[in-house]
């Protein structure tokens, strides 16, 4: 633990101030999942029933969405509630809509190969998109069936 904090004080104040502003939100969109419905949760973003092209970001916007993603993705491992990645993409998309980047989060499920029952498992997963590059929950995205679309900003 004093490793973590020693890792903690020696980011830029800009970078401390990040990490405890994704903490919060994680529980904060952790509670809200859990309890609020998904269509009031995503009521202010543009909903696309299949996927959207990606808008173009300047060189700064997409470090700057990069380190977004990472660090939401390293600070929801040290959580002591669950973050999966639903709630890392709604964390995601809030932090980056307060700086003006533009993007949007894609909704994917598969049916996995396991059977209970007899009855096949589905399987959901989340992830960002900002410009070209996938900032957040890009493991295995690939493997899952987009459904739904949401963005934010400036998506020509």
């Amino acid at each position: 633990m004093l490793a973590r904090l020693k890792k903690f004080l020696a980011l830029e104040y800009r970078y401390q101030l990040l990490l405890m502003q994704s903490w919060f939100l994680l529980g904060w969109f952790r509670a809200a999942v859990l309890l609020v419905s998904f269509k009031r949760l995503s009521a202010s973003l543009e909903h696309h029933p299949v996927r959207k092209e990606a808008s173009d970001l300047s060189p700064a916007q997409l470090s700057e969405a990069m380190i977004i993603g990472k660090l939401v993705s390293r600070v929801a491992t040290v959580t002591p509630w669950k973050s999966p990645c639903l709630t890392q993409v709604l964390v995601a998309q809030k932090l980056l809509a307060q700086r003006g980047i533009p993007g949007q989060f894609y909704l994917g499920v598969r049916t996995d190969c396991e059977r209970l029952d007899d009855a096949s498992v589905l399987s959901a997963h989340a992830w960002v998109q900002c410009g070209e590059a996938i900032i957040n929950g890009a493991a295995g995205h690939e493997q899952f069936t987009v459904m739904s679309t949401f963005s934010w900003g400036a998506v020509p």
